[in-house]
């Protein structure tokens, strides 16, 4: 029997944000995270590439390219964009313009995280996320296109990745589906024991999970599949395995014993909330 949900995501628009905003280091919960060092530096890069090209282009590549949407967050920027890393989970991109009011410092960027989900996710998935965003932004603009292109081979690094990972997937219950759909905004098809989860990650770039007789596989589609480099791509197909596992978790934790890398899937404000052990599987 052949089970299929698609969870569509809306494209480009525009509107007021409620929400509860995150910076890096609250979802860290360290003070001085080396992820916020990591968005001044995105800040100190790419500032002058928005200063110089301008808010109408920045804003087609955003929307027409990335899948974004502007909408003003009313806390002084100039403009801001919102990108979905998934349901629930939010960057935002602000843009503040000071010209010689405060002496050196010309503008900035600025990043926040908002959404239900948010604080789940460690920085470094948000923040490698964001950087992969910007950098492919970038790219756009000054019309770079990727050299690395081997999208049928499989760097070591994600091999051992896919094998790491496997093991929670065993738990994905046929009931699962729907609920896995909606949590991570893809098309889930299932077929008897083979699950395949397919999510847009960018406009016409598809990254899909492949599980099936306890072999965890990934494959890359789509129209604009050549604007993304294959490194990139198994980075955005490493945080759709890390979501998935974190619907694995929420939906087992306290039923079964959970594999030890499960836990490892969440921030650290995310199991100090909950007063599960970080990197064990001893979570209660």
């Amino acid at each position: 029997m052949v089970v299929f949900f698609v969870v569509l995501a809306s494209r480009c628009e525009v509107g007021g944000m409620g929400s509860r905003f995150l910076v890096v280091s609250q979802i860290d919960a360290t003070v001085g995270s080396p992820h916020q060092r990591e968005l001044e530096e995105f800040s100190a890069s790419k500032f002058p590439l928005f200063r110089d090209f301008g808010l109408e282009r920045v804003r087609g590549v955003v929307c027409g390219e990335l899948g974004g949407r502007f909408e003003g967050l009313g806390l002084g920027e100039d403009w801001s964009f919102t990108l979905e890393f998934f349901p629930e989970v939010n960057v935002h991109v602000l843009y503040f313009y000071y010209g010689d009011e405060f002496g050196d410092v010309e503008g900035e960027l600025k990043f926040l995280f908002s959404g239900e989900r948010a604080y789940w996710v460690p920085g470094e998935d948000l923040v490698t996320f964001t950087g992969i965003a910007l950098n492919f932004l970038e790219a756009k603009l000054v019309g770079r296109e990727p050299v690395d292109r081997s999208y049928g081979e499989k760097s070591g690094l994600m091999v051992k990745i896919l094998e790491e990972r496997r093991e929670p997937f065993r738990l994905l219950r046929a009931e699962d589906a729907e609920g896995l759909g909606r949590f991570v905004g893809a098309e889930v098809l299932r077929n008897g024991s083979e699950w395949r989860i397919k999510r847009e990650v960018f406009p016409q770039v598809f990254v899909e999970v492949l599980y099936s007789r306890d072999m965890l596989d990934v494959s890359y589609s789509g129209r604009n599949l050549p604007s993304v480099g294959s490194y990139q791509l198994e980075l955005l197909a490493t945080f759709l395995i890390n979501h998935i596992i974190r619907f694995i978790t929420v939906e087992n934790h306290g039923k079964v014993k959970l594999p030890s890398i499960c836990y490892k899937m969440f921030s650290r404000m995310f199991t100090k909330e909950k007063g599960w052990s970080h990197h064990t599987s001893d979570a209660t």
